[in-house]
């Protein structure tokens, strides 16, 4: 996976983006005992992607980015140990599975029942995530739009 780069050329969090991250969680600490709920879920889920192994923690960094991008809405926080988004009534609407952590070909994107994605009687709750790519950017901001809308 050393090969997937990432839309701001590199394989993971740039710079600024962790510096606007350790801004955001010192803003909700200072809101108080909720935003420092917050602040601590959404370092739990940073501090869970940094000890991914490089080809996981690469693609992990550029989902929680897409996400928070896409579905500003949803808390950042961990789930059995993965990196999970909720909405406002606490419920999981999406989650990432580092290959890593189960030993896996591959990481997994997957969503929970509070995501709206119901398509008729059949539809897909998570997908293999093997590389990053423009296109598949593209098609997981699609998706979190969804599970949002």
């Amino acid at each position: 996976m050393s090969a997937a780069k990432s839309t701001n050329g590199s394989d993971g969090f740039s710079p600024e983006e962790r510096a606007a991250m350790k801004e955001r969680a010192a803003e909700l600490r200072a809101e108080g005992k909720k935003g420092g709920k917050k602040a601590d879920e959404l370092q739990a889920l940073l501090d869970g992607i940094a000890k991914m192994a490089p080809e996981d923690r690469a693609l992990a960094e550029r989902v929680h980015v897409t996400v928070t991008a896409n579905a500003p809405q949803l808390s950042p926080k961990t789930w059995y140990g993965m990196p999970a988004y909720a909405n406002a009534a606490g419920k999981i609407v999406l989650f990432f599975q580092n290959a890593g952590k189960f030993n896996y070909r591959y990481s997994t994107l997957g969503f929970q029942d509070a995501a709206n994605l119901d398509d008729g009687d059949l539809w897909p709750v998570a997908y293999a995530l093997r590389q990053w790519s423009p296109e598949v950017e593209k098609k997981v901001a699609e998706l979190v739009r969804q599970a949002v809308a």
